[in-house]
């Protein structure tokens, strides 16, 4: 089967053998899988003489139940999130707590994001905002945009931030969400908005490691805000304006509960619903839903397709900034 790797910073397609199904795991046949620029172009730049599988979210039919599969069963359409079990190939083996089912008549090109979806959700449930809150999102790529896009289907008052103008103009015309490319435009726009009180969040989205935005971020939060690291930023703050504000710095990891722990994801264990309501599953299921229910807009995310063979070109484009979408959508059709 081909499968798209990183070596020595190229992307190439690899064959590789199908893997064979294991209890409590589905075997899918991958129809997309979405390009996650930010943390893919990340992993590229880091490979050098080690190999790297990239890609962490997609959407297929399910081809085989392992043992032990409730809830699930051959031929249903599925998105599914996480390395080292999803990525760009056409088969996956998945534990079943990292699936959901699409909901009938949906297009799986929009459940193809259903990782980015469920990162971007547990961005926001970090956050703990208060219906009508007011959040600042900075940095608006693909990640940024999905959580402003979620954050203003929930009523929170969104003020959103990128100095590429033609992402912040992406994002207004899709959901009519106020963005700006001028951070002193934007930094008035919050004393206005706020009656110079501050926002209640600001979630960093952005990448780059050390950035001056980790430490203005404390000047646009009130008394008490909180800072939300989403992106690949070192959260390198002065203390005198944290203590100043009593501020609460936080950081996002991925989709949610259940990320990392070999029990949920490898063995397949659930965690129980009564104490542990959102896990990294669940919250891909919540995109599946925000979207079916058209809570969200997300075509300008799913304009561009390509085949696992000219994945390698695809990446290229995304590097060399020559793509006007956010991502590209690798088919396996």
């Amino acid at each position: 089967m081909k499968s798209v790797i990183a070596k020595d910073q190229k992307v190439f397609i690899e064959d590789r053998p199908k893997m064979d199904i294991m209890p409590s795991f589905l075997l899918i046949k991958t129809l997309y899988s979405a390009i996650s620029p930010g943390t893919e172009l990340s992993l590229i730049t880091a490979s050098n003489e080690r190999e790297i599988s990239l890609g962490y979210s997609a959407v297929g039919i399910v081809e085989e139940c392992g043992d032990g599969i409730t809830g699930f069963q051959r031929g249903d359409i599925v998105a599914c999130y996480g390395a080292p079990y999803v990525g760009h190939s056409e088969y996956l083996c998945v534990p079943m707590t990292l699936c959901a089912k699409v909901p009938q008549g949906m297009d799986p090109k929009e459940a193809s994001l259903a990782g980015i979806g469920a990162i971007a959700i547990h961005a926001l449930r970090v956050a703990k905002l208060a219906f009508g809150e007011i959040v600042v999102i900075v940095g608006l790529g693909l990640l940024g945009q999905m959580i402003a896009k979620i954050a203003h289907a929930a009523a929170y008052d969104v003020i959103a931030f990128d100095t590429q103008a033609e992402r912040g103009a992406m994002l207004t015309e899709e959901s009519g969400i106020t963005s700006f490319s001028k951070l002193e435009e934007m930094e008035e726009e919050i004393k206005k908005h706020t009656a110079n009180r501050g926002a209640d969040a600001v979630l960093l989205c952005t990448g780059g490691k050390r950035t001056r935005l980790t430490g203005q971020s404390l000047e646009w939060i009130r008394g008490q805000g909180k800072i939300v690291i989403v992106g690949d930023v070192e959260p390198d703050f002065p203390r005198e304006l944290m203590f100043g504000k009593e501020a609460q710095i936080l950081i996002s990891r991925a989709g949610g509960p259940g990320r990392y722990d070999p029990v949920y994801e490898k063995q397949a264990v659930d965690y129980p619903y009564g104490y542990v309501r959102w896990t990294e599953g669940r919250n891909v299921a919540e995109y599946l839903r925000l979207v079916k229910e058209k809570r969200i807009k997300i075509d300008s995310f799913i304009t561009e397709e390509v085949n696992i063979d000219q994945a390698p070109a695809a990446y290229k484009d995304l590097i060399n900034k020559k793509s006007k979408t956010l991502t590209k959508l690798i088919s396996f059709r």
